[in-house]
This record gives C-alpha cells, structure tokens and sequence, in this order.
C-alpha cells in the first residue's frame, strides 16, 4: 500500500440501478474510475451473488484493473475479495478482505500457500496475499496483529445514516487502534470534512463505500491525500 494517506473503496453495485446487468455495467465503470484515481485498494464486497457470480464479476474487475496497469504501468491499485479467499485465489486477486466472524487471516495464509499452486490465475496472484480485517474494538484489531492481518478496517468511526441503530466506537476508541503495529483504517460515517480528524487520530487511511460512489473519485481522492 501507497505511502501518505491510504484509500480504500468498499464495492456496492446495489446502489447503482435496479436491473443486475446494469449495475455490474456501472459498478466495473466505477472500479476503473477509482483505480484512475489513484486509489491504494478497492474490496469487492457483493455479499449476495453466487460463488460463480462473485468469481465472474471479480475476473471482469481484474480485467479492468489489467487493462489500466498497459495503459499506465505506475497504477498500483489492488483488489480484495471480501470474505472468500477461494474466489480471490481463482480470479487471481492480490488477497481478501475478512469479516470479525470469518477464518483466522493464518487460515488464509495457509490456504494460499497450500491451494494456490492449483488455481487457475495463480500466476498473476501474488505468492502472499494481502489480508486486510474488520474490526470494531482496540482488542479485535490487537487479535489481527497476532493472527497475521495485513491491516485493520476499524469501523464505524461516526454515526452512519444509512444505520442509524448502530453504535459509533468514536475517535478515542480509534485511537487506541491504532497504536497496533499494523496501518489502521477508518471507516463508518467518515466525510471529507470529518476525515482528518481520524487521521490524526492515528489512521494511515479512509475507507468508504458513498465515499467514492457517491462522488468524483479523482477529487474526493486528491481532496483526502491533501490531509495526509
């Protein structure tokens, strides 16, 4: 991941359109504005397709990502999988991105290690992949550290209002985050204006789904490296 502030965009193709052709269609526009932009790491999060439909849309987004990297051969943006390390290891995504509920990030390492070798796009996945972690409290983030997590997604930071029900952890509970040894990430109700009060705080980067949908990717980018 890219030096200064680290920016991370979390996929929702349900908010784009009604019809699912249509919304892959704007979905992989939005993925190939976002890497154009300049954007550290983007995770496929569709938690309701198919394992044959997840592995399909991540191949399509891969292509889009490849065809960037001819184009512009500094682009650094990688792709996760949320949650399923066997679609990652088969569309030869760079890692996965884990749930507090799901397998250890050294079960993952294992799997890669010991799988990868079968997968069909191993060649362009990397030998050890990248395991970003969702957490929600100081100690979860400590228990990422201890299993081998790449980086924490600490989370929600502020009130969100498309959950109001949900309770914030608040930007001291952040800070405390982040005195892990792993880059800490701020995710949850985080704006263009509240955005540097978690940096200083103690995180390396914003994640965001509105974020970035929502908005210009290149100026929302541009806009958040300035507080880094």
């Amino acid at each position: 991941m890219a030096d200064g502030c680290l920016l991370y965009y979390i996929t929702d193709r349900t908010a784009f359109a009604a019809d699912e052709p249509t919304r892959r269609r704007r979905l992989l526009e939005k993925i190939g504005e976002v890497a154009r932009a300049g954007v550290d790491c983007i995770q496929l999060r569709e938690k309701d397709l198919s394992t044959r439909e997840l592995e399909s849309l991540a191949h399509e987004s891969i292509a889009v990502l490849n065809q960037l990297r001819i184009e512009n051969q500094e682009l650094r943006t990688t792709l996760l999988i949320n949650s399923r390390t066997d679609v990652a290891l088969a569309a030869g995504a760079e890692g996965v991105h884990l749930r507090s509920e799901d397998i250890m990030p050294r079960v993952v390492r294992q799997i890669w290690a010991t799988c990868g070798a079968a997968a069909l796009a191993r060649e362009s996945a990397p030998e050890i992949p990248v395991i970003g972690v969702s957490c929600h409290s100081p100690e979860e983030v400590a228990q990422a550290v201890d299993e081998g997590a790449s980086f924490a997604v600490f989370a929600p930071v502020f009130d969100k209002k498309s959950v109001p029900s949900t309770k914030p952890t608040g930007l001291s509970q952040l800070r405390e985050a982040c005195k892990a040894s792993i880059p800490v990430l701020a995710l949850g109700g985080v704006t263009l204006e509240n955005a540097k009060s978690c940096l200083e705080a103690g995180a390396v980067g914003i994640a965001g789904i509105r974020l970035f949908q929502e908005n210009d990717p290149a100026t929302t980018a541009e806009r958040l490296r300035r507080l880094g």
